[in-house]
């Protein structure tokens, strides 16, 4: 099912984001970033939460009768089933690393759910728009630390210079499209890719000159997430993201 699917790569990338931003809570430079990083993984929590809502009630009842809940799909699934782009599963290197991630993938989501706010899908207009608010909030928190690290002391700049130019090659997956995208953007359900890297650069530009941030040149791209192909260090990330849905089944709280 093509909605099915593009649903689900929306969730996942919201959803591994948020385990890797709460990977770091208690090691933040300050008291005032760990509840930063935090209300950020909620966001994106909640943000996982209403696509993986709308994915069960897409895909209808399982095999045992019941519709598939968005615990079924965070906890769950095996780790070929993600379908999250790479650049949100890479480890948290140090807090460069970590901003970097977060402002590259912030610079992609804001005109991202701006577009979606017009989709003919209306539960996927609704998600949007909630989902602008928060992520214009998520993009200005990152940017404002790319530039205070980028423009900072040289040791911080140096590190961040370091973040960028690693993490820049999973940067083009972020806008591959493939037939589901396709099929998607003909009918006014998707947001057009290439409409979001035009202002995703023009973003990213600016904030590295801000920040005497060079640019790397676009250079072979690393992509497999979106199709469940994922990086080493995944399978640590979904074991410790799972490992209390599944050593406890059924348990609640």
């Amino acid at each position: 099912m093509t909605l099915v699917t593009y649903v689900l790569r929306q969730g996942d990338r919201a959803l591994i984001l948020a385990q890797r931003l709460l990977e770091e809570i208690t090691h933040a430079p300050e008291i005032e970033e760990d509840m930063a990083l935090s209300n950020l993984a909620l966001d994106l929590i909640g943000q996982a939460r209403g696509l993986y809502t709308y994915a069960g009630g897409l895909e209808g009842p399982a095999d045992d009768g019941h519709v598939r809940t968005e615990d079924h799909y965070a906890y769950w699934r095996e780790q070929h089933e993600f379908l999250n782009p790479l650049l949100v599963e890479q480890p948290n290197d140090d807090f460069a690393h970590l901003i970097a991630r977060q402002f590259l993938h912030d610079a992609m989501a804001l005109p991202y759910w701006q577009a979606m706010t017009n989709s003919a899908d209306d539960t996927l207009a609704g998600l949007a728009g909630k989902a602008v608010k928060e992520t214009a909030y998520h993009l200005r928190h990152s940017r404002g630390w790319v530039v205070r690290l980028g423009d900072g002391t040289d040791e911080s700049h140096r590190r961040m210079q370091a973040a960028i130019d690693h993490l820049w090659r999973y940067t083009g997956e972020l806008f591959e499209h493939d037939h589901v995208e396709d099929e998607l953007i003909a009918d006014g359900v998707a947001a057009d890719p290439e409409s979001v890297r035009a202002e995703w650069r023009r973003v990213v530009d600016e904030a590295l000159g801000e920040a005497r941030l060079e640019a790397p040149d676009d250079g072979v791209m690393q992509t497999g997430g979106r199709h469940g192909r994922h990086s080493e260090g995944f399978s640590y990330l979904i074991g410790e993201l799972q490992v209390l849905a599944r050593a406890h089944p059924g348990a609640s709280w």
